[in-house]
């Protein structure tokens, strides 16, 4: 519980990495004295990040301070799952009389026989971008592609496949090109799958959003697309909601991430004096992780056995007048497995998450 427990001082940046920690889409707020003042939901902190708030801004103006609680001894097993439901809730604290937060109650506690997580048990096809020559992680790349870069004794594609089985996916469609019979022969030597791969070959490079033209399966509905070379532990199941609930045609996941220009910055008055200089400052950007989320629709748009990129694509779908939403995570939620820095961490940190 008291992972879930913050002060309003945090930061909105904190915040993030604090759901992002503990796995639970909101957090309490208390005061000094414990007491409760509201709850911070994933949603509050994605609409703000997307109405471009400063993430070292103070989330004591974000948070919800009507929260829906619970007394000690005065609720049951009954009336909370009435509550989750109604309220769509993810918690509920639980006070005493002078305000202090005594316990918490969780959804998956009132509905044991009931997750939350089957909401989304589907055949939602994955499309996983396999086909590029991987240039970046030489010369590692010359021998094998990279969706077979080891990490915790398992290829980074493999971790990818298995993150989607986890949440009941099991239709999957490869792009392939270079070096493609080596992805091919390290999935045939994986017994007993409980999911099935369809290679969609590439005769020539189409780039990250040309191979689409080549899926042949009739959709209704949406697809995931991902690179073959990101690590993410994001909750699906929330991307996927969040895409249906916006009725996006394209949804882009991307990452809070901040950069330290490594300099003193000068800031100067108009008239050309210096003002002051800023040391070292920090900004903060969203970052396209290289997941998506795209409506079938939006498939028509991509030419025929040309070279495509997914840039391509988004410039298209604004053109012609597509919506294109944004699903911001933490940073820690992300790796790209594909460079050779972010390869080190990815075998001491995130493979520790999945």
């Amino acid at each position: 519980m008291k992972k879930l427990l913050i002060n309003p001082n945090i930061t909105l940046k904190l915040a993030l990495k604090k759901l992002a920690q503990t796995g639970k889409k909101c957090l309490v707020v208390l005061d000094n004295k414990k007491k409760l003042l509201g709850t911070l939901t994933h949603g509050d902190l994605r609409a703000s990040i997307l109405s471009g708030k400063d993430l070292n801004e103070k989330i004591s103006k974000l948070y919800n301070t009507k929260p829906f609680f619970f007394f000690e001894n005065n609720y049951s097993n009954k009336n909370a799952q009435k509550i989750f439901i109604e309220k769509e809730l993810d918690l509920i604290p639980i006070i005493n009389k002078k305000k202090e937060v005594k316990k918490i109650i969780f959804w998956s506690e009132v509905f044991s026989s009931s997750k939350k997580t089957n909401e989304f048990k589907t055949n939602l096809p994955v499309v996983i971008m396999a086909g590029g020559e991987g240039k970046r992680m030489e010369p590692f790349t010359s021998i094998l592609p990279k969706p077979l870069i080891p990490i915790n004794g398992k290829a980074v594609i493999e971790h990818i496949v298995d993150k989607f089985v986890e949440m009941g996916i099991s239709d999957f469609h490869i792009s392939v090109n270079y070096k493609s019979n080596l992805i091919k022969a390290y999935f045939d030597d994986i017994k007993n799958k409980n999911y099935k791969i369809k290679y969609l070959k590439e005769k020539k490079p189409l780039g990250t959003a040309g191979s689409l033209s080549l899926f042949k399966k009739k959709l209704n509905g949406p697809i995931i697309l991902t690179n073959s070379d990101i690590l993410i532990n994001a909750d699906l199941i929330d991307l996927l909601n969040y895409h249906s609930k916006k009725k996006s045609d394209i949804t882009l996941v991307a990452s809070v991430k901040d950069y330290t220009i490594p300099y003193g910055v000068c800031e100067l008055h108009e008239n050309g004096q210096l003002l002051k200089i800023n040391e070292k400052p920090t900004h903060n950007f969203l970052v396209n992780t290289g997941l998506y989320v795209i409506n079938s629709k939006v498939l028509k748009l991509i030419p025929k056995n040309k070279k495509y990129d997914l840039t391509d694509l988004l410039k298209k779908g604004k053109k012609e007048k597509m919506k294109i939403c944004v699903y911001p995570i933490s940073d820690n939620l992300w790796t790209d497995v594909g460079q050779w820095t972010e390869y080190r961490k990815a075998t001491r940190k995130f493979i520790n998450q999945i």
